[in-house]
């Protein structure tokens, strides 16, 4: 039998705010929900902003009076609303109307020659021929220099790109954890995983005691590597600067660090470790290699994800020549108007000049069926597979291809071959990569089109998260099973409200794009379609909570599922005890900084298996030939 991965936590963090519990699912569908869901969302998020705190076992406020959780939303919830999701960039990444720059200036002199003093220490090396130096008190000097001089120095632009997806205003990771100067991304990885690991309800520790410490795994990349000052951004610009390398910014820049921040002081993992980065696809190129671990057998739990910082004003430059982000003068054009409305750069689908850059990092914690039914885990839905597709011989390494065509026609044809026709055609849905430009609107719902018309599909709904949490790029298909599991627990689907109408040239007539959120009936399948740069096309086929109990209830049995039911109410207890607390603002940030080291020499090895002290369970060492009818 196939093991079937089954999704038992989810973590993380983007412009939409926490992901546990659907906190950041809930915020952009703020308006559908219940009295009780819309206020527990503004106390969440009023705490991850630090808007409140909890001070003696009562919220409080900056200036320590006590605040009703009732109350929050009428003092604070103008604040929450304008500090999350797209907005303008805000100074703690850099000022979009005076971005800091140098400019090239050749100075040639007015009379004899260029004189100015400066402290001997300043000068260059080697010293350049022509210049005269004569030195003054103090350790300082004099110069001259008798032809031209070229300088550079401090500049400031009005940034043509003043919009992002950031996370919550006021949330600070680093105040979280001792982070040690470390790049933002790599911050929000350590706030993301121990979001997903605390959102089982399961100690990690009670995980390890079931299986061998070589079945654990952990798949994690970003696309740029962390470009911030504290990593590869400031290693690159250092001595351009005027600054010295830090002994950190290369380590710390590599996209791999994301993995190895979770195996290292997460969850100490000994098991397999893979970082695969795949342009905007890269979340599901790290699910994929999960999935087929657990369907191998190789991992029996695994924590899967991806983190980006992208909003540096060198990242935005990069994306904003190649005319891919969204600017003033183009937004300003569609809409007829003298200002930019910064909520609605982002418009996948309908009249729009380009994507809107965000940040976040996102994970999940999949489980085999067999761990999930003997742990009582809390079943979130299912992953049935990734497909994975490249585009062929091109003209231009940016341009679509047709390599999504085959991801997603493998997705829906696994689909229908898992639930039938009738779940396909009627309770599907697609989490589209909507990247809100206008070739992507064309050719990614041309796909949609003519697969819709294969399968016999009509009204199929799709849904494009980027409006409203920008492209995370290397998260962004998580922030897309971020909403498609917020779609199978709450029933809303979220509409691509930052558009007035479908744009004319997009191949619509068999989708439902709606322009507001609407209540759907129960959701069975979510595709989640990403499209990246270079032909790095994937798909997800992921099966509601619903489904996947069903199918374990047909493998496992009745008696089975009750015990499992047992297990899971003391699970839940725990759920919801993680959940009060971080509402709260009571993250408990798992970061094992040079805690619970294993003792090599304590090792032992036979030529069958090796034993941890501090593992209940041995790894076994291959027994057999795979190969013994070639040998």
């Amino acid at each position: 039998m196939t093991a079937l991965p089954l999704i038992v936590g989810m973590g993380g963090i983007n412009a939409a705010g926490r992901t546990s519990f659907h906190q950041g699912f809930r915020r952009i569908v703020i308006d559908k929900l219940t009295a009780q869901a819309r206020q527990e969302t503004m106390v969440g998020l009023a705490s991850l902003m630090n808007l409140v705190s909890l001070q003696d076992g009562q919220l409080v406020d900056g200036e320590n009076n006590p605040v009703a959780q009732t109350d929050i939303e009428a003092k604070f919830g103008k604040q929450i609303l304008e500090g999350t999701l797209i907005r303008k960039i805000e100074k703690n990444h850099f000022d979009p109307d005076a971005t800091h720059g140098h400019q090239k200036m050749n100075i040639t002199p007015t009379e004899q020659h260029i004189k100015f003093e400066l402290k001997a220490k300043e000068l260059p090396k080697p010293l350049p021929s022509s210049w005269v130096v004569t030195e003054l008190e103090s350790g300082r000097v004099s110069v001259e220099i008798p032809e031209q001089l070229t300088i550079t120095h401090d500049t400031y632009r009005n940034n043509p790109i003043k919009a992002a997806g950031q996370m919550p205003t006021g949330f600070l990771p680093e105040k979280l954890y001792n982070s040690r100067y470390q790049p933002r991304g790599l911050q929000a990885t350590i706030f993301a995983a121990t979001d997903a690991i605390r959102s089982t309800g399961i100690e990690w520790d009670a995980i390890l005691e079931k299986i061998t410490p070589d079945q654990v795994g952990a798949y994690s990349a970003s696309v740029a590597g962390q470009l911030n000052d504290e990593g590869l951004g400031g290693m690159l610009k250092s001595r351009l600067m005027g600054s010295r390398v830090s002994t950190k910014q290369l380590a710390l820049g590599l996209n791999t660090m994301s993995t190895d921040f979770i195996n290292a002081y997460v969850t100490g993992n000994v098991g397999t470790t893979f970082t695969s980065s795949g342009a905007c696809a890269t979340f599901l190129y790290n699910l994929r290699a999960a999935v087929h671990d657990i369907h191998a057998g190789r991992v029996r739990v695994a924590v899967v994800g991806s983190s980006e910082a992208p909003i540096t004003p060198e990242i935005v430059e990069g994306f904003g020549n190649m005319s891919a982000l969204a600017n003033e003068e183009g937004l300003k054009k569609l809409d007829g108007a003298e200002q930019a409305d910064h909520r609605r750069t982002s418009r996948p689908f309908g009249r729009n000049c380009g994507f809107t850059i965000g940040e976040g990092a996102q994970f999940v914690v999949l489980m085999d069926d067999a761990l999930a039914m003997e742990m009582g885990a809390n079943i979130m839905g299912s992953v049935a597979d990734v497909f994975i597709n490249a585009d062929g011989f091109k003209k231009s390494i940016t341009a679509p291809g047709p390599g999504n065509y085959i991801t997603m026609a493998k997705s829906v044809a696994l689909a229908e071959q898992i639930l039938g026709k009738e779940a396909l055609q009627k309770r599907s849905f697609i989490l589209a990569h909507g990247s809100s430009t206008p070739q992507n609107r064309v050719t990614e719902s041309l796909i949609y089109h003519r697969i819709a018309e294969t399968f016999n599909i009509e009204n199929w709904p799709v849904a494009a998260p980027k409006a409203y949490v920008g492209h995370t790029i290397g998260p962004a298909s998580g922030d897309q099973m971020a909403i498609a599991l917020g779609v199978f627990h709450d029933n809303i689907m979220p509409g691509v409200t930052t558009i007035d109408e479908v744009a004319e040239d997009v191949h619509n007539q068999h989708l439902n794009i709606a322009t507001d959120h609407w209540h759907c009936p129960d959701m069975d399948i979510a595709f989640i379609n990403s499209k990246g740069f270079g032909g790095n096309n994937a798909t997800a086929t992921v099966l509601s909570a619903k489904v996947s109990l069903d199918m374990l209830s047909k493998r496992y049995g009745e008696a089975a599922m009750t015990s499992y039911q047992e297990k899971l109410s003391q699970v839940e207890t725990a759920q919801q005890q993680y959940r009060d607390n971080a509402n709260q603002g009571q993250f408990d940030i798992i970061y094992k900084f040079g805690e619970g080291l294993l003792d090599e020499e304590a090792i032992e090895i036979n030529n069958e298996q090796l034993s941890f002290a501090e593992y209940k369970h041995a790894i076994d060492l291959p027994s057999q030939n795979p190969f013994s009818d070639m040998v």
